[in-house]
């Protein structure tokens, strides 16, 4: 038996799950027999296939085993992705991870210790055979990880504040002379899920017509789509009006976004930058255009834990 050591930094996002190559679906149905199509897992007697249909938001992703099935995903991609799925060879696993600032010193201890002491896991991947094991785990606030991937472009400033709009997540942190301030930070239930549920819900009573999130993606992005005017008209004005209530809300709370930089993390903030851009209530902005950019920080932060011991 070989002993392949591998760093599998992971994002354990409500919609997606993030490493630092790849991107999927935080969700997966499970099955007795092996799927005909798609990328599938077997562990522990069962099948397990990747979804578009994602999980339901859990504050606490340790509550069942559903996001650890999820990061054996993660593990064996980033293996296929570095060659490392030899035969005879027992992956042992650094797992870096992150949780919300907010609920960060609540849970980080909680999360760290739901991914140890399992002992070696077996399990095949695209039919291919895996053994891992893993060893560590390290847990760090998202969004200031992120920020630490652009981190030559925000030095300058002294105080920066991210916003991370995620799938069901509105994140904000401050971040002071380049260390995170958790006394400022907060995890609001604004991210873009309400919106898609909001727009569909009303297109639907309006219009009776069904539009599903890449739907309304399309839309928002000015891509060019099957829907008629009035349902465009419609997921324009109702994102506009979100956008403003977003940042209205940040204000409520203090932030004030024409001062110091304002850095936009995740995956909504992408969907919305030309929204945000011409909202008028933003100063000096960055946007974090690398969707994998807090499982970047992650490995990032934990090199740098790595040697400082």
């Amino acid at each position: 038996m070989m002993y392949q050591k591998i760093i599998v930094p992971v994002d354990h996002g409500n919609r997606n799950m993030k490493t630092e190559h790849k991107i999927f679906t935080s969700g997966f149905v499970e099955g007795d027999c092996r799927p005909a199509l798609g990328e599938y897992l077997q562990y522990n007697g069962r099948y397990y296939a990747l979804t578009e249909q994602r999980i339901p938001y859990m504050r606490d992703k340790t509550l069942d085993d559903r996001f650890f099935i999820l990061t054996l995903f993660a593990v064996a991609m980033e293996a296929e992705k570095q060659m490392l799925n030899t035969k005879d060879t027992l992956l042992q696993v650094a797992l870096p991870v992150g949780l919300p600032p907010k609920h960060y010193g609540a849970l980080y201890r909680k999360f760290e210790d739901y991914f140890m002491g399992r002992g070696i896991q077996q399990f095949t991947y695209k039919g291919i055979p895996y053994q891992a094991e893993i060893v560590e785990t390290a847990a760090f606030p998202q969004d200031y990880a992120a920020a630490m991937t652009v981190y030559q472009k925000i030095a300058e400033y002294s105080k920066v504040i991210t916003v991370d709009i995620g799938g069901f997540t509105l994140d904000y942190l401050l971040i002071r002379g380049g260390k995170p301030d958790l006394s400022v930070c907060d995890s609001l239930e604004k991210g873009v899920i309400r919106l898609y549920n909001d727009i569909a819900s009303r297109i639907n009573s309006e219009q009776d017509i069904l539009i599903d999130d890449t739907d309304i993606d399309r839309i928002i992005r000015g891509e060019r789509t099957d829907f008629y005017g009035e349902v465009v008209r419609i997921v324009e004005d109702m994102t506009r009006t979100y956008v403003n209530d977003i940042l209205g809300t940040l204000r409520e709370r203090g932030l004030d976004l024409k001062a110091g930089c304002v850095v936009f993390i995740g995956g909504g903030s992408l969907l919305l930058r030309e929204y945000l851009e011409h909202s008028g209530k933003v100063g000096r902005c960055i946007f974090v255009e690398d969707i994998c950019a807090n499982a970047k920080g992650y490995g990032m932060l934990y090199q740098i834990q790595k040697k400082g011991r």
